[in-house]
Parts: structure tokens; C-alpha cells; sequence
């Protein structure tokens, strides 16, 4: 495919773009608790109970607990708030 495209976001104007440091890599997951989070794209739900079945198969001393925001598309502080709280880390599902 020669030439270029043009990519359009669907919900309008394109959001201001800000970058932000990553979040320290933990040492060693063994004995933390894990978030797996579900972003409600379409079979994120599918991907994160695998994840989940993953982790207990192959890191069964590392706890995952799943969560979903509200709504898709929409900043959730309090779910963000009980990850910062009771996890030591995250992991964003968006489908397959």
C-alpha cells in the first residue's frame, strides 16, 4: 500500500495528548495482588478470565482480582482509586 492515510477518532475532536512517565516495574509479582482490568471493549471479558486462569496456573502465589470501570471510554476514579489502594499493579484488558 503506497501513499498515506488519514485516521479520523470517532468521537470528534481529537483529545489533547499529554505523555506520562510509566509506573515503576515491580521487582517480583510473587505475593502482590494484580489487577486484571476489564475495559469493556468487545471480549476483553474473555481475554482477562484467561489472564486470570494464566496467573493461577503459572503464578498461583500472585492474587489477580478483576475490575471494569462504569462505563467504557470514561475516566473511573474510584475503580482507579481501588487499585492505587489494595493492588501493587494493573493490567489493562481492551479485547481481541
Amino acid at each position: 500500500m503506497a501513499g498515506n492515510i488519514a485516521v479520523h477518532d470517532p468521537r470528534g475532536f481529537p483529545p489533547k495528548v499529554v505523555g506520562k512517565r510509566l509506573a515503576p516495574r515491580l521487582d517480583r509479582l510473587d505475593g502482590k495482588i494484580i489487577f486484571l482490568v476489564d475495559c469493556l471493549f468487545d471480549n476483553t471479558d474473555v481475554f482477562i478470565e484467561e489472564m486470570r486462569q494464566w496467573f493461577a496456573v503459572h503464578l498461583p502465589s500472585v492474587t489477580t482480582r478483576v475490575i471494569r470501570p462504569r462505563e467504557s471510554w470514561v475516566d473511573d476514579p474510584e475503580m482507579r482509586a481501588t487499585v492505587a489502594a489494595e493492588g501493587q499493579g494493573a493490567i489493562l484488558g481492551v479485547g481481541l
